[in-house]
């Protein structure tokens, strides 16, 4: 078991080598999971139908729609558990300890089962290599508890700065949402301008599913358990204007990986600023102008003041 000592607890210590194997084995978690929710779930531009979303205790998939009721799966990572939730009262419970993607797949399809939800998916996973089937994995199969409660914390801080960052756009904008295929916090915004077709390439994933995601202009940021030795927001666009990758973006610490083709900025830089809120704000910020100011985005109409009705509305007046 991992100890993670840190002076701000808000934004918690974790060093990817450390956990590693648990990332690892609670992405095929997640990848099954979320698959169970696009499968049930009417297609939404980009496949925003397929996503988790952080919660007060962890990841969940929200209310998906089943026959005429709904079911939800949450991972909770403070009492580690799986809990499944169904409209017609009934709930079950998955504990959330070492055991590996097979023994997870076979228990979660069981536990549905006695809902009465059918959960049939393709059971191999997505942009990762090897894609190893769910039923026939047994290699991931760590879990330390400590360190998915601390990767929680990071996620639940970066969706409160993303979602404030978020809040400044007012064109069409994605949720922030958890996307499982690579494991990633992301927040995506659109131009309102369509885009070339991507050419794919992701591994084990079919070149469509990438022209879904990609065919309108695009400036996405985000977290991931990568990139740095404890993670890392990123920022890219779609497609890169001319000049994207030399545009200044802050704050110190903040850099274009010509690696990943994005611009990044390690968590642990995060976490040490004065105010890690504001130093990744700078960053979202100066990333997506980049990729506005360069693309020729129309800012003046899909930007606004998030404050703007607070300081609209008037006082009553005294009496």
């Amino acid at each position: 078991m991992n100890t993670f000592a840190d002076p701000r607890p808000n934004w918690p210590t974790l060093r990817v080598s450390d956990w590693t194997p648990t990332r690892d084995t609670l992405h095929m978690w997640t990848q099954i999971v979320g698959k169970i929710r696009m499968r049930h779930a009417p297609l939404v531009n980009h496949w925003w139908q397929a996503t988790l979303y952080v919660s007060p205790r962890g990841l969940t998939t929200s209310a998906i729609p089943y026959r005429s009721g709904a079911f939800e799966m949450e991972f909770d990572f403070l009492g580690h558990r799986l809990d499944i939730r169904s409209s017609d009262g009934g709930t079950q419970s998955l504990p959330l300890q070492p055991m590996p993607v097979a023994e997870f797949y076979t228990r979660l399809l069981d536990l549905l089962g006695s809902l009465g939800i059918e959960a049939q998916i393709r059971p191999v996973p997505n942009e990762v290599d090897p894609a190893i089937p769910f039923p026939e994995d047994h290699h991931h199969a760590s879990y330390d508890a400590d360190a998915v409660t601390a990767f929680w914390r990071q996620l639940l801080q970066a969706n409160r700065v993303m979602g404030e960052f978020r809040s400044h756009f007012v064109g069409k904008v994605s949720p922030v949402h958890f996307f499982w295929g690579a494991m990633d916090l992301a927040c995506t915004r659109f131009s309102g301008g369509s885009a070339p077709p991507h050419p794919g390439g992701a591994p084990n994933c079919a070149d469509w599913v990438m022209v879904e995601g990609y065919s309108h202009e695009l400036s996405s940021c985000g977290f991931w358990p990568g990139g740095g030795q404890e993670g890392a927001f990123y920022a890219y666009a779609y497609p890169a204007p001319d000049g994207f990758a030399d545009h200044p973006a802050g704050p110190d610490g903040a850099f274009y990986s010509t690696e990943f083709q994005q611009f990044l900025f390690p968590y642990e830089a995060a976490r040490a600023a004065t105010d890690p809120d504001r130093a990744v704000a700078e960053f979202l910020h100066t990333t997506y102008a980049a990729a506005a100011d360069l693309g020729g985005w129309d800012r003046a109409a899909l930007e606004d003041d998030p404050m703007r009705l607070s300081r609209a509305r008037v006082d009553p007046p005294a009496r």
